[in-house]
């Protein structure tokens, strides 16, 4: 047998998975599927069959150049996920084959399978959909670290732009169960959505400025900024001092205003107060649009289309693999 042909035939009997990458910056086009080694587990890992791996904006902007990521070309993406463990390497205690878990990554969920270290992940709660328990992790710990800074009492009232949101609404719920009155900014079609978190709703407007006024006329004691978008000056004379006002912004523009710059360590403490919430309160993060793994680019589109309700997420069907991008 040629050198070649035993090349091949080795690399034949190798399983493989599919992975999403990018192989440089540019529009949503540039995502598509290779296949990869079968990941192993290593000391401290566990192997995970992905079932859904959330879409959030920071996957867009690092795919678009917008945000640094280290390394060469090509990349993954894909920082949250839910799945099923197969493996399990040495020194792992309380995980085991067949457990189903939810966790966190650095730029690898787009995929079929990967291996992460058993620290980032915790046991999904059977009344969690895969598709729910794909979108929470990063997402939600970003709303929970965000509330946290705000060092937030049970009676206050918080204002949270964006509320209906990713971040926005995981916030909102989390701030309820603690015991605050919460204010949300949304668009018409979302109210009814916030009234159901348990919120306030007013308009993002000059509109929304004048209800805000009418719902709390002594002002707010807290505000968190899930939108991320331009400074707005008004929304930020109401009461708050700039210690207790938190953005998704980029740090260099929050301090020039003086206000907190959000920092969002996750940690397996805090995936696990977020299942808690899930099970004492009902903790939920909307899904608003599913796709195939296959179909990342379409998924990066649909979030591009600007703010909406919930979240995007992929969902990987296993032994689904031959569809084609969009």
């Amino acid at each position: 047998m040629a050198a070649a042909e035993l090349r091949n035939a080795v690399s034949a009997s190798i399983p493989q998975v599919k992975a999403v990458v990018y192989d440089r910056h540019g529009d949503a086009e540039v995502l598509r599927a290779i296949d990869l080694p079968m990941p192993q587990a290593g000391p401290g890992e566990v192997r995970i069959r992905v079932r859904a791996a959330g879409v959030r904006p920071g996957d867009i902007a690092l795919r678009a150049g917008r945000a640094a990521a280290p390394g060469g070309f090509p990349r993954r993406l894909g920082n949250e996920f839910a799945g099923v463990v197969d493996q399990v390497g040495s020194d792992v205690g309380d995980l085991k084959i067949g457990d189903e878990v939810l966790g966190w990554a650095v730029a690898m969920s787009y995929a079929e399978v990967l291996t992460v270290p058993a620290e980032q992940v915790v046991h999904k709660p059977p009344s969690m959909s895969w598709a729910v328990a794909g979108a929470l992790a990063a997402t939600g710990q970003t709303a929970l670290a965000a509330l946290r800074a705000l060092r937030l009492r049970a009676g206050e009232t918080l204002l949270i732009h964006g509320a209906a949101g990713d971040v926005g609404s995981v916030a909102v719920q989390l701030a309820r169960a603690w015991g605050l009155r919460v204010v949300g900014s949304a668009t018409p079609a979302d109210h009814d959505y916030l009234r159901s978190l348990g919120a306030l709703a007013i308009g993002e407007d000059e509109a929304g400025l004048a209800q805000l006024r009418a719902v709390a006329p002594g002002g707010v004691d807290a505000v968190f900024d899930a939108l991320g978008g331009a400074p707005r000056p008004a929304w930020l004379e109401l009461g708050a001092p700039a210690q207790r006002i938190v953005s998704l912004r980029g740090a260099s523009r929050l301090r020039r205003q003086r206000l907190l710059s959000l920092r969002s360590e996750r940690s397996r403490a805090g995936l696990t107060e977020l299942v808690g919430a899930h099970l004492r309160h009902g903790l939920l993060v909307h899904v608003r649009e599913m796709f195939p793994l296959a179909r990342a680019a379409e998924a990066h589109r649909a979030v591009e289309r600007g703010p909406g309700r919930g979240k995007v997420v992929l969902m990987v069907y296993q032994n689904a693999t031959t569809e084609l991008f969009a």
